[in-house]
């Protein structure tokens, strides 16, 4: 399901639009704020699970493309999320075994979309990406990823650990990226697996990096230390799959 608007703006229609079921990746109320129908924004965006900043007018007006924001913008999810079961099933429905992609506050959108294309390229069934400190399926997204986001699920959990630990039960076994690990051309990385990437700048945080059973590293020749979160993304994906066909 693709939604063809983004941002929202003023209190009825963000109410409507968490009436309706829209996906609500963040929303920026105005800092301070108690009155009766914020307070209805803020209740609904709590049960539904979305990001909530306080922010000053002065932010707000920087936000706002009508200038009628009355104190609240919401960010939309461009497309819908899917469920962590929905990318089980896709490996289940295909009789493989699974091959999911999971995100550690990777906030740059091109980044994103290009993780998801090559997630798609790749055989993996699924991305996950965490709900905190991280972008959503904005149209910045969907446009890097270049039509992968149309058949590559992408599901958003609020504790990446838990839902690695959740997935363990399920047979998954994880690798993370991380320069400090073993070489990837080391590792068995064939049968159920999960493949976490971490930022450029902080890489994998260290509560999911102790979740993973092995660390990856993706030998360097070069003069300076790290790749593009989406470069790491692609080549230890590959080696992934050049197991699986070996």
């Amino acid at each position: 399901m693709r939604y063809t608007e983004f941002t929202i703006e003023g209190r009825n229609a963000v109410i409507e639009a968490f009436r309706s079921g829209r996906t609500i990746d963040k929303l920026f109320v105005l800092d301070g704020c108690q009155d009766g129908p914020v307070m209805t924004i803020k209740r609904a965006a709590a049960k539904s699970g979305c990001q909530i900043r306080y922010v000053p007018k002065e932010r707000l007006d920087q936000l706002s493309e009508t200038g009628k924001h009355q104190g609240v913008i919401a960010y939309a999810a461009a497309y819908a999320y899917a469920e962590v079961e929905d990318i089980l099933n896709v490996a289940r429905d295909k009789g493989e075994a699974p091959f999911v992609i999971l995100l550690d506050n990777i906030e740059d959108p091109h980044n994103l979309g290009a993780i998801i294309r090559t997630a798609n390229l790749a055989g993996a069934h699924g991305v996950i990406i965490p709900k905190d400190r991280a972008v959503g399926l904005t149209a910045t997204v969907a446009k890097a990823s270049a039509g992968a986001i149309n058949y590559t699920p992408v599901a958003k959990v609020t504790n990446l650990g838990q839902t690695i630990e959740d997935l363990k039960k399920e047979g998954l076994w994880f690798v993370c990226a991380d320069m400090k690990g073993t070489r990837m051309y080391d590792l068995d990385l064939r049968g159920p697996i999960g493949m976490v990437i971490g930022s450029e700048g902080n890489g994998v945080g260290r509560l999911v990096r102790e979740k993973c059973d092995y660390s990856a590293a993706i030998p360097m020749m070069g003069d300076i230390d790290s790749l593009n979160a989406s470069v790491a993304a692609g080549v230890l994906a590959y080696e992934i799959v050049r197991q699986r066909l070996a």
